[in-house]
């Protein structure tokens, strides 16, 4: 029986203690917060997107990072895909629904999407399986071979397992134990890791004044926005320090790519230029309020093409029709790291081998958003911690 030792109680350190547990292992879980899944309980609060019901071929497209290996990507996805992890919520007694948006859910618990519910049964099954839980262990230092250091209760523990898993996850939400203190201990090693950036986050806009006092917290509907070649339909808010909203989400390693960030917004996609003018009819003057009667632009969109420095005033229906289909919005950076919903960055690929261990500490592997991969929203995000955390676990338990 080989013991392993799993630090971090996020979805990817559960998930690694179950596939090891059943597959014979004694597993022990180090976690430095009172109690496991604290980052699981945050996804629920907006409904716990477990997964995504996408063929597997968009699905994988999903994905960036700095040196992604495609082969290796596609087959720790397909070896733990997203009807594996809805079979797996099913085992313990959670079944799940598809969104008409293609997101997977929990079935609702008293008219409400939880995630305690599944997080109860979860840790209930891994203590039957044998796992023990060790909470407020905070790991300190690695020392070869696989000798781990942790403080706990004020006092110095070293523990020395067969293999060890890390999943301590990456820099967002570190009030849930998300804190990236490991970047320091695996740089004492030489591992090295692309710096960790705000992921799905929000970006800030210097608005002028009048922006903030009429639009602040009100949507801008039905847009499609671009950074680049890409472009992402759905709906973005106006908030005091810019924007918020999906379409950002996903285009964030675009917009990260741009040496002078900005996004382009065409706030009514689903008509073209001349049909915008056309409707005007003969309107030569209050362009923008005669622009939101006849293109039925909604007043967020209005204040923008109002108030945005260097915009109008308007001199013919044409100009404004073509800020319309292709406003620019300078961006002065993403929202800070900490109140991002994942991060992009972590532990280089050619640090890890294909079974998902540190090439330089033989026996430690690595699970979840600690390596240099991304995604956006929409399941994306746990599908990975799950698939990486199931690849880890196999190969601890496996290896020779």
């Amino acid at each position: 029986m080989k013991n392993i030792a799993i630090i971090g109680g996020g979805p990817s350190g559960l998930f690694a203690a179950e596939v090891a547990a059943k597959l014979g292992a004694k597993v022990d879980l180090y976690d430095a917060m009172p109690s496991v899944g604290r980052k699981f309980l945050v996804a629920g609060k907006s409904g716990l997107n477990l997964t995504h019901d996408e063929p597997i071929e968009p699905f994988l497209k999903r994905y960036s990072g700095n040196g992604l290996p495609e082969l290796l990507w596609r087959e720790i996805i397909e070896s733990f895909d997203n009807h594996a992890l809805r079979k797996w919520a099913s085992d313990l007694g959670i079944e799940t629904f598809v969104a008409s948006s293609g997101k997977v859910f929990p079935s609702p618990d008293e008219g409400s999407i939880k995630a305690a519910p599944l997080l109860r049964s979860w840790i209930k099954s891994l203590r039957d399986l044998g796992v023990t839980f060790h909470t407020r262990h905070k790991w300190t230092a690695f020392k070869k071979p696989n000798q781990l250091t942790f403080v706990h209760q004020g006092k110095e523990i070293s523990v020395t397992p067969d293999a060890t898993i890390l999943a301590l996850g990456g820099a967002s939400w570190p009030q849930t134990g998300s804190t990236a203190s490991w970047v320091n201990i695996l740089n004492e090693h030489d591992i090295s890791s692309t710096p960790l950036c705000s992921a799905n986050c929000g970006w800030e806009v210097a608005w002028p004044a009048p922006i903030l006092e009429e639009a602040e917290g009100l949507p801008l509907k039905n847009l499609s926005v671009s950074s680049g070649e890409s472009s992402r339909h759905g709906e973005l808010v106006i908030t005091r320090d810019g924007l918020e909203g999906g379409p950002l989400y996903h285009l964030g390693p675009h917009i990260r790519q741009q040496q002078a960030a900005h996004i382009t917004i065409d706030f009514k996609p689903s008509l073209g230029h001349t049909e915008l003018v056309t409707r005007m009819g003969k309107v030569k003057r209050n362009f923008v309020r005669e622009a939101r009667r006849r293109w039925n632009l909604d007043p967020a969109s209005c204040s923008i093409l109002k108030h945005m420095p260097e915009r109008g005033p308007w001199q013919s229906v044409e100009q404004l029709a073509r800020e319309v289909k292709n406003c620019y919005i300078p961006l002065t950076g993403p929202r800070p790291i900490a109140e991002a919903i994942s991060s992009a960055g972590g532990i280089c690929w050619e640090e890890i081998d294909d079974s998902l261990m540190l090439k330089k500490i033989p026996h430690v592997y690595v699970a979840g958003e600690m390596m240099d991969w991304e995604a956006p929203t929409g399941g994306y995000l746990l599908q990975a911690c799950f698939a990486t955390a199931a690849h880890a676990a196999k190969h601890a338990i496996h290896a020779e």
